[in-house]
């Protein structure tokens, strides 16, 4: 039998339990609602597809959904290789964020659209659009596909909403003029400032010179810890999480700097950001920027804004049981150190990595890290090739006189990973991984995830 007493402690409690269970309640059906908003469908959905390479445009992308969804709009958020010509006739309204990789090329999450839906011309005059194009006005087709999808757009009948907005490299003011137009389209005051980029602070804590005496421009090794302020005294606070495949943002001093992109080379538990950074410099011969910051004679101490940027398209996602074929050349060496360690942390030496730089006495760049792992069995085959040594060879040479190999790897589940110069390397690695698994092949491993890249 229960207690007068007990039963004075159980009425309090079960009111605690039901407002629990209620607030519980809400909170499901919140994520139901928001869930259904992102993917809605019909007509009266609005479509905000992204063409994203380096995972900035998917951001945006997830802002503007999140924005419109505050509305009460029902909206449909997806890349473009999700998109076929009858999902695009069923749409009324839709918003485009399309990123350029290299010289005028669509991202790898666009690639399958461009194929099979570019090449067609449907009736799209029900359609009503708006498009920011991202790019780097360094590269001499800025924006290129961004242009291109909006010219192919209004070839199809399609209206655009107000004329399209091309970005440099995520400049504010232009990023500011699409998030008034956002807003607008969205019948918001302005967007919520909790939509909004979080930035911190980061100080450079260590660097080192990795190829003194080399032929081609200083690359260095260089660590940040995240502090608290930007001032004198400014304190560790603890490091943000991350993925290997993820990417360091850095904002050089400055009101209205273009921010600077970066691959991460460590894991969380190595206790800073390590990147690999080459000392850069413009066709006047102009020091860059940031990478004189960063690998200059500024020394540490050296504060910057910052933040941790996710990567989906080069994370480990899905291929964490597969062996990896890991690919690149210079400082892309940092997105492959990256999984590596991972790789180790777990104890799984399925793993082939090609790297290229210039000269083996100068540029073996944490040659002896990944010595290491070779003899440990946590890299089973390791392909360094040198451009300026004899026999010159590309990171392309080896990757075709290992076709038969790579063709077995691929055949027993691996997932390729390519890290580096996308004016070069990249396009020449994927032409050869063309010739050496087909392109229908090589289309269906991008669709899988099992063939990423991160190429700049």
């Amino acid at each position: 039998m229960i207690s007068s007493l007990e039963i004075s402690r159980i009425g309090p409690a079960a009111g605690v339990i039901a407002a629990y269970a209620a607030f519980c309640l809400r909170i499901w059906h919140g994520h139901r609602k928001r869930a259904a908003a992102h993917n809605a469908t019909g007509a009266d959905a609005v479509l905000v597809a992204f063409a994203s390479q380096s995972g900035f445009g998917r951001e945006l992308a997830e802002e503007a959904a999140t924005a419109l969804e505050s509305t009460g709009v029902g909206v449909r958020l997806c890349a473009l290789d999700a998109l076929d010509a009858a999902g695009l006739k069923a749409c009324r309204q839709a918003l485009f964020i399309a990123s350029t990789c290299g010289e005028g090329d669509a991202p790898d999450n666009a690639a399958r659209f461009v194929k099979r839906t570019m090449e067609l011309e449907p009736s799209l005059s029900e359609l009503r659009y708006g498009l920011l194009a991202l790019g780097d006005a360094t590269y001499a087709n800025y924006c290129g596909f961004g242009r291109r999808l909006d010219a192919w757009l209004e070839a199809c009948g399609a209206t655009p909403m107000f004329p399209r907005i091309d970005i440099d490299r995520a400049d504010g003011d232009t990023l500011a003029t699409w998030r008034h137009r956002l807003a607008a389209f969205a019948g918001l005051a302005e967007l919520p400032e909790s939509a909004l980029p979080a930035l911190g602070f980061w100080r450079l804590r260590s660097q080192r010179h990795l190829n003194p005496g080399s032929a081609g421009e200083p690359a260095w090794h260089v660590e940040l810890e995240a502090v608290d302020s930007d001032g004198p005294d400014a304190r560790p606070v603890p490091l943000p999480d991350w993925q290997a495949g993820d990417l360091l943002q850095l904002y050089p001093p400055g009101e209205g700097s273009s921010p600077r992109d970066y691959s991460i080379a460590s894991l969380p538990e190595d206790g800073a950001v390590h990147l690999l950074v080459r000392q850069m410099k413009g066709p006047d011969g102009t020091p860059g920027v940031m990478s004189s910051l960063l690998a200059g004679a500024s020394g540490t101490g050296l504060v910057l804004r910052g933040r941790i940027r996710p990567h989906p398209n080069f994370r480990i996602g899905d291929n964490a049981e597969r062996p990896l074929l890991l690919i690149g050349n210079g400082t892309g060496l940092a997105g492959l150190l990256a999984h590596l360690r991972l790789r180790a942390r777990r104890g799984d030496g399925r793993n082939w990595l090609i790297f290229g730089e210039r000269n083996k006495a100068f540029d073996d760049f944490h040659g002896a890290e990944t010595e290491a792992l070779e003899r440990q069995d946590l890299l089973a085959r390791c392909d360094r090739v040198y451009s300026r040594d004899e026999p010159a060879e590309y990171v392309q040479d080896r990757l075709a006189g290992a076709a038969d190999t790579v063709r077995a790897w691929v055949g027993g589940g691996a997932a390729i990973y390519v890290c580096g110069n996308a004016v070069g390397m990249g396009p020449a690695v994927h032409e050869t991984l063309l010739a050496i698994l087909g392109s229908e092949s090589l289309e269906r491993l991008a669709h899988e995830g099992r063939y990423r890249r991160d190429i700049y």
